[in-house]
């Protein structure tokens, strides 16, 4: 595979798997999942496993990196989204800040 594919790959893996640590942390900074949705996280980590098995067939470094991290990222919002239903510990959506 051409550097020049590898490079835009990579550029764009990160953009793909960057976009999801801000929800990451959103979530575990507000303790809820109350507004995510299980089946697209569901369907979304595995399509991540999907790309990963395709980026390890044809030999592509970006494709698995990216998807791997990307997987990590949505399973850690899977997870939390599960276990915090399970112990039913979601908290009660906070009211909005007053505006200054």
């Amino acid at each position: 595979m051409s550097p020049l594919y590898e490079l835009i790959g990579a550029i764009a893996g990160c953009c793909t798997t960057f976009a999801f640590l801000p929800q990451v942390l959103q979530t575990w900074r507000s303790r809820s999942t109350r507004d995510i949705s299980l089946a697209m996280y569901s369907v979304l980590c595995s399509g991540l496993v999907l790309w990963t098995a395709y980026g390890f067939m044809i030999g592509s470094a970006s494709i698995v990196a990216a998807n791997v991290l990307t997987l990590l990222l949505a399973l850690s919002i899977l997870t939390m989204k599960l276990v915090w239903e399970r112990r039913g510990s979601l908290p009660a959506p906070e009211a909005p800040a007053p505006a200054n």
